[in-house]
């Protein structure tokens, strides 16, 4: 309500001012109209000043409405040159008075609006950018009022907690580049304008420091005549111009948005067409950011907007002061401009170079930049990363140069003098962040007539700066920097540095071991890593540990063994297998060759090949009587092996399982179970087409005769015909193990099922046989299972199974019919067959699928047994 009155106050008072003046329509009519035109668009924005109006489109308005006043009131001729005009001393007075009256209602309707809403105070900001874009406007007379609006403002500002007014950061800025002006009067009101913002800032009453201010003087300007001072230890300072204290109580009491904005508009004077102003701006942006750099939030935008500028071939002054920036910059926040620099395209230009090397003139911070720069070298080039960097970034998709850029950075900074320390603590990050760039480097082609290799050109710089000139000649007459391009050299490549490294007995050999432990106990995030891993990692160690190798890398080659890596498992493997020799002596020798077991089940079949091959060259040199405690369990897991698909893995497991019954000889109590369970598989790829896999069966079987104590089986095996073989074998069985013909029966009822026609025909013969021999054992059930089993290959794909399948399926019949129902008469049979040995002789006549129809028609079906 208060308000209301005072603005119809005003209003009376200057339609009184206006008949009062009319006289001087004739000799300052100019002057008049001014007047008229302030006091009408002081109307026009005091109208809009109301709530139900849109906030955006209310300041919008009044801000035009402003700017057109401005240009109107600070374009008015000197208070000196308006009293010329008048004739009379009432006329000069007259005039002075409607002079001072226009400058009052311009102020009194900007103390209005920021009464209201000190968001308003952006109007503030806006009248400096217009004082500073036209210099025929009077500094004086804007920044007088531009400090008596702050002076008010700041009152109001008493007992808040906070302030909306984002405009001050750029406000404070253009205060302070005024601080340095020619003209004292401008200097001493720019530093009074700033005191009255920083208390705004910082909620504080501007009348801590008491003024007082006088409407007008003799001379016609508005000053601040300061009265005393109180409280306030840096205010001296500012009303002196100190750059140094300005840029100092600046960076205190802005926030950090508000400072950043301080820092871009003093940033952009850096490239104004003044250069004494952009001189002063590089004075007050170096001072602000030596002390408050921390503070400045919008660091990408300035670091992309000194590459636009530098890229420009900006003057040589203004092209030190932006590199300082990004050193000063880099001190303070080394990931954000580290990010922002390697978001350039590769190769970096003139330009960039240079502001790595700014970025690397701060010592203090070399160990964060080589952090930054090993964060961006875990990315692979071309790849889509999912890393929480400080923000999402456009340049993680398909295109993904950053890695590439940081190699090269790289080569610029590592030689730089003030990171020699640094370089030597990330040693081993480095070079095994550059070995995994290499590897990935090898498939990037950057350009069609030329490859950047950074990631080769960063690892030579690395061995120079590190004391390892000598490496880096031994590898060049290896002619390694030249073949490391090529994609089949890499892993002979990575095993040449690691050699070279280990002959060179390199000082940073500790730090380097500890740091791949690390990395093998975490575990790299993509295959190629893992694998440079594991053979840095062994060549260090076969270079400086003898052999066993601790406990705590034994545990890691424990692990690699059933990689999901096929290439770590087979290094893993082939180096485990270099140890036999002393395998007696690791304590967790047991653990370890369950691992190898373990690889058995792998999917692809080049490491089971390496298993078996470890294996049995362990066991070659292992106690045997741990060799014992393990036997049953490695028997064990070869007979699954027998059936394998592949043939060279079939007849290996096949071999290899003989090799242990002849080991394991004193300890045949212990396998005979076993021997028994991988019957089938050995009798059954007799008939395999690889020639291997039959003589490794003929001499596994061998084996298992004089295991289990059979006689004459090596004989038949000898003069090998497959039906005289397995008649030989179920008679033994007969003998000596009766009980377990319904297990092998079992079994062999599986191999009906398989996809190969050698294995079924096999399979039909062998449970031909098992079912004469061990009838008294089968009930009228289980023959009726076999039978309906046999049924199914009745109609099987191959004739030769069809054909031997018929012959088995009217054994069966008879058996059938033959056998009673009357449980007490089955078990006089069974005891009958037991104390009676019978013998079968061939059923089949099969000699070779060629030949078995000719047989078969002149062969005469029948019981074929004799008690």
């Amino acid at each position: 309500m208060l308000s209301k009155i005072h603005k119809l106050i005003n209003n009376l008072q200057n339609t009184q001012s206006i008949v009062k003046w009319q006289h001087l329509e004739y000799i300052a009519s100019s002057l008049l109209d001014i007047f008229t035109t302030i006091f009408n668009h002081q109307a026009l924005i005091l109208s809009v000043n109301s709530s139900y109006v849109d906030p955006l489109l209310q300041f919008e308005t009044q801000l035009k409405i402003i700017e057109s006043s401005f240009k109107i009131v600070f374009a008015m001729p000197t208070l000196k040159e308006v009293k010329e005009i008048g004739n009379t001393e009432t006329e000069e007075q007259d005039l002075e008075e409607l002079y001072h009256t226009i400058l009052n209602i311009y102020e009194d309707t900007l103390l209005i609006l920021v009464s209201k809403d000190l968001y308003k105070l952006q109007i503030l900001k806006e009248m400096a950018v217009w004082m500073n874009q036209d210099k025929s406007y009077l500094q004086h007379r804007v920044l007088v009022i531009l400090c008596r609006v702050l002076h008010f403002a700041s009152k109001k500002m008493k007992g808040f907690g906070s302030v909306d007014a984002p405009c001050l950061g750029e406000l404070a800025a253009e205060l302070a580049l005024l601080c340095s002006h020619n003209d004292v009067s401008i200097t001493q009101q720019a530093s009074f304008g700033i005191y009255h913002l920083l208390c705004i800032a910082s909620c504080k009453d501007g009348n801590t420091a008491e003024s007082r201010v006088t409407k007008c003087d003799k001379s016609g300007s508005h000053s601040w005549l300061p009265h005393s001072v109180l409280d306030i230890d840096y205010l001296p300072d500012i009303l002196r111009g100190d750059k140094t204290k300005i840029a100092q109580s600046v960076g205190q009491t802005l926030t950090p948005t508000l400072l950043t904005d301080f820092v871009w508009i003093l940033f952009k004077r850096l490239i104004a067409p003044d250069p004494v102003m952009a001189k002063e701006a590089a004075s007050l942006l170096r001072l602000t950011l030596e002390s408050h750099a921390k503070k400045v939030t919008m660091v990408s935008k300035i670091v992309h907007a000194i590459y636009q500028q530098l890229s420009g071939n900006s003057p040589h002054i203004m092209r030190h002061t932006m590199l300082r920036v990004i050193t000063l910059l880099t001190r303070t926040s080394p990931k954000k401009v580290i990010f922002q620099l390697m978001d350039y395209p590769v190769p970096a230009d003139n330009t960039l170079i240079l502001m790595w090397h700014a970025a690397g003139n701060e010592s203090s911070v070399a160990p964060y930049v080589l952090k930054t720069i090993l964060l961006i070298l875990k990315g692979k080039p071309g790849e889509i990363q999912d890393i929480s960097l400080e923000r999402r970034r456009s340049s993680l998709d398909s295109n993904n140069m950053m890695p590439v850029a940081a190699s090269q950075a790289l080569c610029t900074l590592l030689p730089v003098g003030s990171y020699k320390k640094a370089v030597a603590q990330f040693f081993p990050q480095l070079l095994m962040a550059l070995m995994f760039q290499l590897c990935f480097s090898s498939n990037i082609r950057l350009d069609s007539d030329d490859h950047f290799f950074y990631a080769r050109d960063a690892l030579r710089v690395l061995l120079n700066c590190s004391g390892l000139q000598q490496v880096d000649l031994s590898l060049k007459r290896k002619n390694f920097w030249k073949q490391i391009s090529q994609v089949l050299f890499h892993l002979h490549g990575i095993y040449l540095v690691a050699k070279t490294l280990t002959e060179h007995n390199f000082p940073q050999f500790p730090e380097t071991l500890h740091y791949l432990y690390k990395l093998s106990v975490e575990g790299p995030r993509r295959t190629e890593e893992g694998v440079i891993t594991v053979i840095f990692l062994t060549e260090l160690l076969n270079r400086f540990f003898r052999d066993p190798f601790p406990e705590e890398f034994l545990v890691l080659f424990r692990k690699w063994v059933n990689d999901s890596n096929p290439t770590i498992s087979k290094l893993s493997l082939q180096k485990i297998a270099s140890m036999a020799p002393v395998i007696n002596q690791i304590e967790s020798v047991c653990s370890l060759v369950l691992s190898i077991l373990d690889a058995f089940f792998s999917k692809d079949n080049t490491v089971v090949i390496r298993a078996l091959f470890t294996l049995r060259r362990l066991l070659n040199k292992l106690d045997k009587v741990i060799y014992s405690t393990l036997c049953t369990r490695i028997a064990t897991s070869y007979c699954p092996l027998m059936d394998h698909n592949d043939a060279g893995i079939r007849s290996m497991a096949i071999r290899h399982f003989g090799e242990l019954l002849e080991d394991m000889s004193q300890y045949t109590w212990m396998l005979n179970a076993v021997v028994l369970e991988s019957l089938v598989p050995l009798i059954l790829f007799l008939e395999d087409i690889e020639t291997r896999v039959v003589m490794a069966c003929k001499h596994t079987l061998t084996v298992c005769a004089f295991q289990l104590k059979w006689s004459k089986f090596p004989q038949s095996i000898e003069h090998y015909r497959f039906e005289l073989v397995v008649l030989n074998i179920c008679n033994n069985i007969f003998i000596s193990h009766g009980s377990y013909i319904t297990d092998l029966l079992s079994d062999s009822l599986g191999f009906l099922r398989s996809s190969r026609a050698y294995l079924r025909r096999a399979a039909v013969i062998l449970i031909g046989y098992l079912t004469i021999l061990g009838k008294h054992l089968l009930l009228r059930d289980d023959i009726e299972v076999i039978m309906k089993a046999v049924e199914r290959v009745l109609v099987d794909e191959d004739p030769l199974v069809r054909d031997l399948a018929e012959i088995s399926y009217e054994l069966f019949k008879k058996i059938v019919r033959k056998m009673t129902s009357s449980v007490i008469k089955q078990s006089l049979r069974r005891l009958f067959n037991f104390i009676y040995i019978k013998k079968v002789k061939p059923l089949y006549n099969y000699y070779t699928p060629s030949s078995f129809k000719e047989v078969k028609e002149t062969c005469i079906i029948e019981d074929n047994v004799e008690e």
